[in-house]
């Protein structure tokens, strides 16, 4: 089978980057923006332990590496999208507690 996938990366500073660069390239991969990529993936039963372990053959990962993958599934028919860390983690977004203090609520104050 073949998938459509995109790809989320982040490797730090000092990460195995030549190693990532060169398994997208291989793969005819295309830029999307800052640290995402998209291409097709030829798989046989398991696209997301497939693509792991393809791309681990290649790419030295640290404990703090990540990788996101997106990637189209059928439910009842229809296509739906899915998102999973290959590698790494969730971690806080850098955007978290900027709405902080934005409420609808009325506050009572005693004057």
């Amino acid at each position: 089978m073949i998938q459509l996938v995109w790809l989320s990366y982040d490797l730090g500073i000092d990460g195995d980057y030549t190693s990532l660069y060169y398994w997208l390239d291989s793969r005819k991969a295309k830029e999307c923006g800052n640290s995402v990529a998209v291409f097709s993936y030829q798989y046989e039963k398991d696209l997301v332990d497939e693509i792991k372990k393809d791309i681990r053959a290649t790419v030295k990962f640290r404990k703090t590496d990540r990788i996101y993958a997106v990637y189209g599934v059928m439910v009842g028919g229809n296509k739906h999208y899915k998102g999973t860390f290959l590698f790494g983690k969730r971690k806080p977004a850098p955007w978290e507690g900027f709405a902080a203090g934005e409420s609808d609520e009325v506050a009572d104050y005693d004057s």
